[in-house]
């Protein structure tokens, strides 16, 4: 398999888990929410500076329907982390292969 095929496949894999399956995953608490729920203190939490972003509480601002505003942040979210991820391998890459063909810089044959 190419690898630009591959590179396809695991996006059209990614976008479908984060905008479909995400729809499907547990509307119970995490961890530490449930705890706080059980030992009593949940209601003192204060407000996150967060709250009022596009994508808080795992769902798009501005979008009615709860399915279609949970898989948009999902996928809005995982083009994200892949583009941050993407940009930060592909400095690092070129800055590697950049260093690589420093005709000044001395190797060391002991």
């Amino acid at each position: 398999m190419k690898l630009r095929t591959f590179l396809i496949t695991g996006l059209v894999a990614a976008l479908l888990m984060a905008g479909v399956a995400s729809y499907y995953a547990s509307s119970h608490p995490d961890g530490l929410e449930f705890v706080a729920g059980e030992t009593g203190f949940l209601d003192s939490a204060a407000k996150h500076h967060a709250d009022d972003s596009p994508l808080a509480d795992y769902h798009a601002k501005g979008v009615d329907d709860p399915r279609l505003s949970g898989g948009l942040a999902g996928v809005l979210g995982a083009l994200t982390v892949l583009l941050i991820g993407g940009g930060l391998f592909w400095t690092i890459r070129r800055r590697d292969r950049d260093d690589s063909s420093d005709p000044h810089q001395h190797v060391d044959s002991h």
